[in-house]
């Protein structure tokens, strides 16, 4: 396994390539110098400029959507009028490249409001506002560069109510199979108070996706979109993201998309599989037919991550701090590096603000809550704060059932 600029922890399992994930000329030389049999893109970016477009002109398989279908994510505007065309579920909002008009627009709604930067800003573009004067300060520091281009355009909409969900499909373009359903917590604070991140947390399964919820998610979003998209002209393979809000009445409503697994959802999610999910994305890398067995997929277990962030993230996080793990982890898990780099003396240093990831597993969801804390209590570094109520919602569930 060859990873990408990959991290310490990538370097525990194959071989790091010293090439930024911007430099595809880089990666595709690296695909040929090694004979890279499958390349499987993981960040969003290297997707929006087309690397699975110049990895399939010259002739390898990859796994993960072309520069027009990556749009979906790359583009809250295009995802926006790729939902309306196609039907699917989602909350109202329009899309502005004018400053004036956006504001005006912000007078028709009701507080809250939800203002976003239609391009890519790293997880962190999407802001709840709780008022219309703060949603009016929003827009203009997008408008004035606050998330450089990806605010060049705004979109806003009305704020839905109900409980989040994280839908991963595995899909040719045309069929399409379900991963087992996952919560992920973006505010920074226990009881989800504070601004959004990238995900401080999230559970695999959740009981509210049972099948009939997963079979709305499928027929009332995922195929009207993948439909829609072949229609455009931008066929969708890879795996794509639904990010799903379930309203008070229990319907499916889209939040957003995404072009990738997504972290932290597939930190729970790929542990939790009871299949290997290498030979289906082989399959629709190649251009096999590929026919999913099932309609969405079981876990075999659930599956907990809890992020271990540095003291001031999402807005400063303090870098640098040495870390420690111990040389035997706890029983049932595993640890993802996210932020993490080595120092010239090799010392493992905090380099980001979601620095690791602690999942634990277990036969439940409190069973892997408290493995995943047993690992997080487990890594030292000065800076470290991470939520200690993820899963909440299931926890209480489970206790009240």
């Amino acid at each position: 396994m060859f990873c990408a600029p990959g991290n310490p922890g990538t370097a525990q399992l194959g071989t790091n390539l010293p090439i930024k994930d911007s430099d595809l000329d880089g990666i595709l030389g690296a695909v040929s110098e090694h004979n890279i049999d499958l390349t499987v893109v993981g960040p969003e970016a290297p997707l929006a400029v087309g690397l699975a477009d110049k990895l399939e002109r010259a002739g390898h398989r990859v796994f993960g959507p072309v520069e027009e279908a990556a749009r979906i994510e790359a583009s809250k505007a295009f995802a926006k009028e790729a939902m309306e065309r196609a039907g699917v579920p989602t909350a109202s909002g329009a899309s502005f490249r004018d400053e004036g008009r956006a504001l005006s627009y912000l007078k028709e709604l009701d507080e809250p409001i939800v203002v976003k930067a239609s391009g890519l800003a790293a997880g962190k573009g999407v802001l709840i506002c709780e008022s219309r004067s703060s949603a009016e300060t929003a827009v203009k520091e997008m408008f004035a560069g606050r998330f450089g281009s990806a605010g060049s355009e705004v979109v806003i909409e009305e704020f839905l109510e109900g409980e989040e969900l994280s839908v991963l499909a595995i899909t040719d373009g045309e069929n399409s199979m379900l991963l087992p359903a996952s919560q992920d917590h973006k505010r920074v604070g226990e009881g989800d108070t504070g601004p959004n991140t990238g995900g401080m947390g999230a559970y695999c399964p959740v009981s509210v996706a049972d099948e009939k919820l997963l079979h709305r998610v499928k027929a009332e979003v995922i195929s009207p979109i993948l439909s829609g998209m072949a229609e455009s002209g931008a066929q969708y393979k890879g795996v794509l993201y639904a990010g799903i809000m379930i309203s008070p009445a229990g319907d499916p409503l889209v939040l957003e998309f995404n072009c990738r697994f997504g972290d932290p959802e597939a930190q729970v999610v790929l542990p939790a599989l009871d299949f290997d999910l290498v030979e289906h994305m082989w399959q629709i890398a190649a251009g096999e037919t590929w026919r999913p067995d099932v309609l969405f997929r079981k876990p075999r277990c659930a599956a907990v991550t809890t992020v271990l962030a540095a003291r001031g993230y999402p807005a400063s996080p303090e870098k640098g701090a040495e870390i420690r793990i111990p040389e035997e982890l706890p029983a049932d898990t595993v640890l993802f590096h996210a932020g993490t780099a080595r120092d010239e003396e090799g010392i493992l240093r905090a380099s980001g603000g979601r620095v690791l990831s602690a999942t634990g597993m277990g036969r439940t969801v409190s069973e892997a809550v408290s493995n995943s804390h047993a690992l997080a209590e487990s890594i030292e570094f000065e800076s470290k704060f991470y939520r200690k109520d993820i899963a909440w919602r299931e926890v209480r569930r489970a206790g009240t059932s």
